[in-house]
């Protein structure tokens, strides 16, 4: 499955389609903070950076994290993990999303979206 640009939440049904497509337990985002909409499916954080970038997003709002059906490891359904996330030239420089205020905007975004 594709991924596909989100603005208005969608279903629980929705979102577990796109889990059990390609992983089974999870399903990739990657969040506009400045549009409050996102991406999600496909294989890689690449994929909807680039579908977001074709429709006019810039590159500083884009952030990838992936959505868990159930709270994993460390308690949480987002995983603030990506390689898309790798921006030294915006303070991080590594894949985890570092700043916890970014971390806050893309959890409300997630969390608009992707109602529990």
């Amino acid at each position: 499955m594709k991924p596909e640009i989100i603005s208005a939440p969608i279903t629980q049904d929705k979102f577990l389609e796109h889990v059990k497509t390609i992983y089974g337990d999870m399903a990739k985002v990657v969040v506009d903070l400045s549009r409050k909409s996102m991406t999600i499916g496909g294989n890689l954080h690449a994929d909807g950076e680039a579908l977001l970038l074709a429709q006019g997003s810039r590159q500083e709002d884009l952030w990838g994290a992936n959505v868990y059906v159930n709270e994993i490891v460390f308690g949480e359904r987002i995983e603030y993990t990506s390689l898309i996330n790798i921006r030294p030239r915006q303070g991080n420089r590594s894949m985890e999303l570092q700043d916890p205020e970014l971390r806050k905007q893309v959890r409300a975004v997630v969390d608009t979206l992707i109602p529990l």
